[in-house]
């Protein structure tokens, strides 16, 4: 039942708001565990930053990740979904009992201030629904606000700008190739592995950067 209320909330704020929502469903299982792999196994108490959690389906693996002395700031721009996601931190059982750990900020992520706060980002921002401007900023942001040899991950969905340049017009075309252009330059720089979500709907790819390596890491040994 109540996965029922979360598809249909999270389809009426598609259908409200398309340029920041971007899908229609919110994130598979499967998706959310690929997001928030990074915290998986031993390691020391972080800060976690997950920008555009929606309706908190990957908020709920991050927590369930999450080790007494982490901290996660969740970024929505929507209020809509910034005051659900403060809602279910009192009452859904799988979030309230680190409520302490969490604070929910509703703005922009280009509005979040600082620099090298974060030791994970987890972003589910639709970034093919965005400008190239957009883009870049968006990533200048995540690169000022992660700490050095910290890991960001992020999903797009398998072949979609393909797909999509083959039913729209020049223009879009071409913003969707200067995207295009834009991501490859950053996953030909930093990204250290990848994940292809088949259990998805519809298919995603899980990518995983270091933004500021520090360890000698590269793409060179990215994992399928």
């Amino acid at each position: 039942m109540r996965m029922l209320s979360e598809y249909s909330r999270f389809f009426r704020e598609f259908r409200r708001d398309f340029h920041h929502t971007g899908a229609i469903l919110p994130s598979g299982v499967f998706l959310a565990r690929a997001l928030a792999s990074g915290l998986r196994g031993p390691r020391t108490s972080a800060r976690i930053l997950e920008v555009g959690p929606g309706s908190g389906a990957v908020t709920r693996v991050i927590v369930k990740r999450m080790q007494p002395g982490d901290c996660l700031d969740a970024v929505e721009i929507n209020p809509r979904f910034a005051q659900l996601l403060e809602h279910r931190l009192q009452i859904d059982p799988s979030l309230r009992g680190n409520r302490d750990q969490i604070r929910v900020i509703n703005a922009a992520i280009q509005e979040v201030p600082g620099e090298s706060q974060y030791d994970f980002i987890i972003s589910g921002l639709p970034l093919n629904n965005f400008t190239p401007d957009e883009i870049q900023s968006i990533f200048e942001t995540l690169t000022r606000l992660i700490r050095p040899d910290g890991l960001l991950s992020y999903f797009e969905y398998a072949f979609i700008r393909t797909l999509k340049s083959g039913f729209v017009g020049r223009q879009e075309r071409q913003r969707l190739q200067i995207i295009g252009k834009i991501l490859d330059g950053y996953l030909h720089k930093y990204q250290v592995r990848r994940n292809h979500i088949l259990l998805n709907v519809p298919p995603a790819i899980v990518r995983h950067l270091r933004l500021k390596p520090t360890t000698g890491e590269s793409s060179s040994n990215l994992v399928s």
